[in-house]
């Protein structure tokens, strides 16, 4: 009798322990993740959507924003194609943005290569690069307006004591989309130069001494390691560049407000000079549309064009 309970015992004990069942575990964590990120997800979609779907019906209608308006269909859409102002806001954005991405680039990863030394005061030196980026863009347009300023700009106090003529500056339209370039470059680079000096510091110092040892020098090391090793980030600093020019406002806003004679407006300014100033907000929606619709586009071939490059992983 006790030789089979024990027995009993013995096969209990013995018996594999049942499978769980992953299925309904997975289920539940799934269920609590949605639990937590569902409510932040429908305040973005909420923020982003909706505002989306309201400026696409305003994009067809008449709308001067303070009345609702009446329905166009696609007029505003079709107006496009012989509005000069338009075409010369694109032209603008696109003159911006073919300086501003290669400019600030080149710039970013040659002062993240001074910064990746082991020079005496270099936090200081880090500093004074991020400083222009965290700083408010209104302000520094204030300020850039009263040094390029073409009567008392420090500026051209400087050219005339060098004995050179003064120069318009912001205010001619053959020098003020450039000045302002400049400007944009020099408020945005510094985190071109945080975002590179992070990368340089990722790259094997084993490598790098490997490549000394074999006789590699600066130019090679440069060629071979670093700007691989930088490749897919250029490519992020690059549509991020991207998406900054196409949404460039506030620092021409408090220069050149999109002048003189519209040489330094831009597809954003435009927008809102649609919408604020000559209250016509459902065109300004169908440019805004057609803005969204030329950025989505941009991205996304420069992205499938990282991924084929091997820019991305």
């Amino acid at each position: 009798m006790s030789t089979a309970v024990t027995t009993e015992k013995d096969d209990r004990r013995a018996a594999p322990p049942r499978p769980e069942r992953k299925g309904g575990r997975r289920l539940g964590d799934q269920a609590a993740g949605w639990s937590f990120a569902a409510p932040s997800t429908l305040l973005v979609l909420g923020f982003s959507l909706l505002p989306m779907g309201w400026a696409f019906r305003l994009s067809l209608t008449d709308s001067d924003l303070v009345s609702e308006g009446q329905g166009v269909g696609f007029a505003n859409y079709r107006t496009l194609a012989d509005d000069p102002v338009f075409w010369k806001a694109i032209r603008n954005t696109l003159e911006l943005t073919g300086i501003y991405i290669p400019v600030s680039l080149l710039l970013g990863l040659g002062v993240a290569l001074l910064l990746n030394k082991p020079i005496r005061g270099i936090g200081f030196y880090r500093a004074c690069f991020l400083v222009p980026f965290v700083a408010s863009a209104a302000a520094e347009g204030l300020l850039m307006a009263f040094v390029f300023d073409k009567d008392f700009g420090v500026v051209n106090g400087l050219v005339t004591r060098a004995g050179l003529p003064a120069q318009g500056f912001l205010d001619d339209p053959s020098q003020a989309l450039l000045v302002i370039s400049g400007i944009f470059v020099w408020t945005q680079f510094g985190f071109n130069v945080v975002i590179y000096l992070a990368a340089l510091q990722e790259i094997p110092k084993e490598v790098l001494e490997a490549a000394a040892i074999d006789g590699a020098g600066a130019w090679r090391t440069f060629r071979h390691i670093i700007v691989p090793s930088v490749r897919p980030i250029s490519l992020f600093l690059a549509v991020w560049g991207l998406i900054d020019c196409l949404q460039f406002f506030d620092l021409l806003f408090t220069t050149t407000k999109g002048g003189p004679v519209n040489s330094t407006i831009t597809i954003v300014y435009y927008v809102w000079q649609l919408a604020f100033e000559f209250f016509t907000a459902g065109y300004g929606a169908a440019v805004a549309y057609a803005l969204f619709a030329g950025s989505l586009l941009a991205i996304v071939v420069g992205l499938v064009f990282g991924r084929k490059k091997g820019f991305l992983l």
